[in-house]
């Protein structure tokens, strides 16, 4: 709601196209991806992914916020619940196909479902993971 606060009304205007520009492909992305989900995630057996649990559009529904402001908090419950479900199926992913954790370079964040990954480098960990 920061953006509230500021008087940047011409600001706000010039960086919509590049806001809701956005929309079509987190679409087509949202869509290709829950085909992948739906088809690979039974052959893998891994379970699914709820996307209740990571999309939610609710805030449009508060009375003191104006039309603008309803749909801003609607593209941004979908565009970051998205993104944060997406992630989610792309972790269980990498999970299953590769769960090695990524070399430590200072300046690297890596994501938190690494933490259940095997070492870097730990070729005993991985045959002893490989043969269980």
């Amino acid at each position: 709601m920061e953006a509230s606060r500021h008087k940047r009304y011409i600001r706000h205007f010039l960086s919509f196209p590049f806001i809701y520009g956005l929309l079509l492909p987190l679409v087509l992305l949202d869509i290709v991806v829950e085909i992948y989900h739906r088809v690979c995630f039974p052959l893998y057996g891994l379970p699914y992914i709820r996307r209740g649990q990571y999309i939610r559009i609710d805030r449009h529904k508060l009375s003191y916020l104006n039309l603008i402001e309803k749909m801003n908090c609607v593209y941004c419950g979908y565009g970051n619940g998205l993104a944060h479900y997406l992630t989610e199926i792309a972790a269980q992913t990498e999970k299953y196909w590769c769960g090695i954790r990524h070399k430590d370079i200072v300046g690297f964040i890596p994501p938190k479902h690494h933490k259940d990954f095997l070492p870097y480098g730990d070729e005993g960990a991985f045959r002893e993971f490989m043969n269980k």
